[in-house]
């Protein structure tokens, strides 16, 4: 069994920055994790993932060049730092663990992110 908990998140203000945490208890040292974010009345979005060893990364179009993942599997850890954030960055990030082949089967109860203008 996998737990994933997220912390981190907070009001900040545009221009601001967060980092969160995915904190995981189970296995998932070797499997791609990645964070999710949905907005009130929106689709759920893939923000960024992250390969098992850190080696590979992938950010949506809307947060490459701000955002970034990293992963500590010492610590069964993964981050999301975010930089120079957006009202359009408000919303409710989840982690989630890959099981492969973008098969998302984990996933915590998220954390909130608004950022006001």
């Amino acid at each position: 069994q996998v737990q994933l908990v997220e912390s981190g998140g907070g009001l900040v203000q545009a221009g601001g920055s967060l980092r969160l945490s995915c904190a995981a208890s189970g296995r998932t040292s070797s499997f791609a994790m990645g964070w999710f974010r949905q907005a009130p009345g929106k689709e759920r979005e893939l923000v960024a993932a992250i390969s098992w060893s850190g080696g590979t990364t992938y950010y949506a179009d809307s947060v490459k060049g701000r955002f970034t993942i990293s992963r500590d599997n010492a610590k069964n850890t993964v981050y999301l730092q975010m930089n120079s954030l957006k009202p359009e960055d408000t919303a409710l990030y989840c982690c989630a663990r890959d099981y492969g082949g973008s098969t998302w089967d984990y996933w915590g109860q998220g954390t909130q992110v608004t950022v006001s203008s």
